[in-house]
């Protein structure tokens, strides 16, 4: 029987152990920066996301995010009460707000990253302000609107020392690691052209912007929508999806599609910034021989050329085609009549001095031609994959920000995002310089058509056509601060 002491110890002891265990479960939830700066992540190891644009795309992030049973939703904002109306159901614990700015003024002690998935003319500006809160970054293609704001979060990651990812999954795939070891073994010899092809838009392009103005929706916040862009009034279905093809708010089919098409030529031939570009567009006419002008949409179709200079992997320089609206590139002669070119709507296809490889949508399933060779290849594996490919660039992402920066590599951090998104933004420079009207002696001409654009890399200018620079980097609207670092 005990004593009366070692009674009044055991009570002492449980008092200590349920003390302990109710200040650890406090302490399990509080976020990584409150209990050792930026970077440290609280001993729970999970990540706490806040979604910025949490409906359709922003949607399907956040779930990935948390089935990798790494990462807890702790906040959602969004401008439109019906698109986020899923995520608030899914993530009932989760606080929410409409205003992005008020969110991260209020909670930014309370959560670790920040996924970023609204219109890509306001991109930039939320993903640089998480960034300057030392919060990890996810952002969705295409990383930014403008070529300024592209160059600006590739040096934002890099001085605010945070774990960035861009949301083009296909970079998780295999089929970049793979591509690069066929390359480097030699199989298709010096690659010096490569061509991508999109059967985007599926979306309105090529037309007049609405004339006629609607009732804004009571559940949407139409000026927080705008965010940096021009005032307008609200029209009809531009929102949730139609947005992407008027360049106030979007970037086309190279916004949309480009980033999982050219990705693997940056990642197997390791380029950097464009030295030239050129374009040719789809013309839409709305009468006989009368030519629409329609300079607030994109195009229904384009073809660019992208001109890269040599790199490590290359003997010299290389030529990246770009064609979208269904228009593709020649047929490879070593493809059979019947045998599908891509994945028959996407692709890309890389041409070397010895031979030929193509891929499909994000990269996947890499072919050498003719197909036939695809038999006898013998190439040891030399890149790590990413485990579950493009489902896991999330969980890649998840677990690199708990790691905290520098410690894991990720697939498409902003080092490598950020001049991929600059080449198709490239692209839509000499695409939209299609449209710049002159009037000399009384005669409307367009002097950026059929113009091959020559670009200082280090200044972010075309040299030989200034009017094109006005689409390097676009005036924010009255009250939207202008990005700086």
């Amino acid at each position: 029987m005990k004593t009366e002491q070692e009674n009044k110890n055991t009570s002492n002891r449980r008092d200590f152990i349920k003390t302990s265990a109710i200040a650890a479960a406090a302490f399990m939830i509080v976020p990584r920066h409150v209990l050792g700066g930026t970077g440290y992540l609280a001993p729970s190891d999970r990540l706490l996301v806040a979604g910025i644009g949490v409906g359709g795309k922003g949607q399907s992030d956040l779930d990935m995010f948390y089935k990798s049973g790494k990462a807890d939703i702790a906040f959602l904002c969004d401008v439109d009460d019906r698109r986020a109306a899923n995520s608030v159901k899914a993530f009932p614990k989760a606080k929410y707000y409409k205003d992005w700015r008020e969110m991260l003024d209020k909670e930014h002690k309370n959560f670790d990253a920040v996924s970023v998935s609204t219109p890509d003319h306001n991109h930039a500006i939320q993903a640089l302000a998480a960034m300057q809160l030392g919060k990890h970054v996810y952002v969705q293609k295409p990383l930014t609107h403008d070529i300024y704001e592209a160059r600006i979060l590739t040096a934002a990651a890099k001085k605010y020392k945070v774990v960035t990812q861009m949301g083009n999954q296909g970079a998780s795939n295999d089929g970049p690691r793979q591509m690069k070891e066929w390359y480097e073994a030699g199989l298709i010899g010096d690659v010096h052209t490569v061509y991508a092809w999109t059967n985007r838009p599926v979306w309105p392009q090529g037309i007049p912007w609405p004339s006629k103005k609607a009732e804004i929706p009571k559940e949407l916040d139409w000026n927080l929508w705008l965010g940096t862009a021009p005032e307008k009034d609200y029209v009809d279905k531009l929102v949730p999806f139609n947005w992407r093809g008027w360049w106030d708010y979007g970037t086309g089919a190279l916004g949309d599609m480009g980033c999982h098409l050219i990705e693997a030529p940056f990642s197997v031939l390791n380029l950097k910034y464009a030295k030239e570009v050129e374009a040719s567009v789809g013309s839409v006419y709305v009468d006989e021989f009368k030519r629409g002008y329609f300079p607030e949409s994109c195009p229904p179709s384009s073809h660019v050329t992208l001109k890269f200079p040599k790199t490590n992997k290359t003997k010299g320089d290389v030529t990246l085609h770009w064609m979208d609206g269904g228009i593709q590139p020649e047929r490879p002669e070593e493809l059979e009549a019947n045998e599908t070119f891509g994945d028959g709507g996407n692709g890309t296809l890389f041409i070397g001095t010895k031979g030929k490889m193509m891929s499909e949508t994000y990269s996947a399933n890499p072919k050498l031609l003719p197909l036939s060779k695809n038999k006898d290849i013998k190439v040891a594996p030399k890149y790590a994959r990413v485990p579950d490919g493009a489902n896991g660039h999330y969980k890649q992402w998840v677990e690199a920000a708990i790691a905290g920066y520098g410690k894991q590599e990720v697939s498409s951090p902003f080092e490598i995002a950020g001049p991929l998104t600059e080449a198709l933004l490239m692209a839509n420079l000499a695409i939209r310089s299609f449209d710049i009207q002159k009037t000399v002696n009384d005669k409307i001409t367009y002097p950026g058509r059929y113009t091959k654009m020559l670009w200082d890399n280090d200044n972010m200018k075309v040299t030989n056509f200034d009017e094109a620079n006005q689409f390097v980097k676009r005036e924010y609207r009255k009250g939207w601060n202008n990005l700086t670092l």
